[in-house]
C-alpha cells in the first residue's frame, strides 16, 4: 500500500467523508517509550525528549527533511547524544504501543457501513511504508495522504487544500475530520471541514453516531 491506497485521487462515493489523523488517534505513537529504555531515570528521558529531540526538531521530518539530515543537523548541538539521537530513526517503532484503544472498532463499524474512511496524517515519508505493514488496520483507508511526501504539514492550509483535491473535492463540510491536535481541528475547520478533537474512542463514537455517520452498536 502506497500512500495513495487504492489509486490517485479517490471520488468518494458516499455523501460523507470521515477522514482521520494517525499518530494518537489510529496508534499509539510517544516518543518517551523508547527514551525510556534507553536512559537511567525518567527524569532523563524527559529531558532529552524536551530538550534534544524534541518536537520542534521532528516536525521537520514530518515536513520532509530525511531522518539522516536532521540527526546530522541535531548532533551539531549535542555530539554527545548521538547514538540516542540516531535511534530516533534506528529504534522509530519502539515508539509505538499498538492501535488505541477502542478506534480499531469504530473504524470496522465505518467500513461495515460503507463509510468512506481517508487518512491525513503528520508522518515522514520514510517510514510511512513500515508502519502500513505493521498496522494493516490503516489498509483499510482508501488514499492516506502523508505530509513527508507533500512536504506540507498540519495546520498549514495548504494540506487541507491539497486533501480536499485528494477526496475529489466533495462539499467540504461533508468531510469529518478527527485528529488529537487541537490546533489541526481549528484550522481544518476554518477550511471548512466539519472537525472533532479526539481524547478517546467513547467521546469519538458519541460524536460519530451525532454526526449520523455510525448506527449505535448492537
Amino acid at each position: 500500500m502506497t500512500a495513495s491506497a487504492r489509486g490517485g485521487n479517490i471520488s468518494a462515493s458516499a455523501d460523507r467523508i470521515v477522514l482521520f489523523d494517525l499518530g494518537n488517534v489510529v496508534i499509539e505513537w510517544l516518543p518517551l517509550r523508547l527514551y525510556r529504555k534507553i536512559f537511567a531515570t525518567e527524569a532523563e528521558a524527559e529531558a532529552f525528549c524536551r530538550d534534544v529531540c524534541n518536537m520542534d526538531w521532528h516536525v521537520e521530518h514530518d515536513r520532509g527533511r530525511t531522518f539522516a539530515e536532521g540527526a546530522r543537523l541535531l548532533k551539531q548541538d549535542h555530539p554527545h547524544f548521538s547514538d540516542e539521537i540516531d535511534a530516533w530513526h534506528g529504534r522509530w517503532f519502539e515508539m509505538f504501543d499498538g492501535y488505541v484503544t477502542g478506534v480499531p472498532a469504530l473504524i470496522a463499524r465505518l467500513e461495515e457501513a460503507q463509510v468512506p474512511l481517508f487518512a491525513l496524517s503528520n508522518m515522514s515519508a520514510e517510514v510511512w511504508p513500515e508502519t502500513v505493514e505493521r498496522f494493516p488496520m490503516l489498509k483499510l483507508f482508501r488514499d492516506v495522504v502523508v505530509s513527508g511526501e507533500e512536504e506540507l504539514i498540519k495546520p498549514d492550509p495548504a494540506i487541507y487544500e491539497l486533501t480536499h483535491a485528494r477526496l475529489g473535492h466533495p462539499p467540504k463540510d461533508s468531510v469529518f475530520f478527527i485528529d488529537d491536535s487541537l490546533k489541526n481541528i481549528e484550522a481544518a475547520r476554518a477550511f471548512g471541514f466539519r472537525g472533532h478533537h479526539f481524547t478517546d474512542a467513547k467521546t469519538l463514537e458519541a460524536a460519530l453516531m451525532e454526526e449520523g455517520l455510525l448506527a449505535p452498536a448492537a
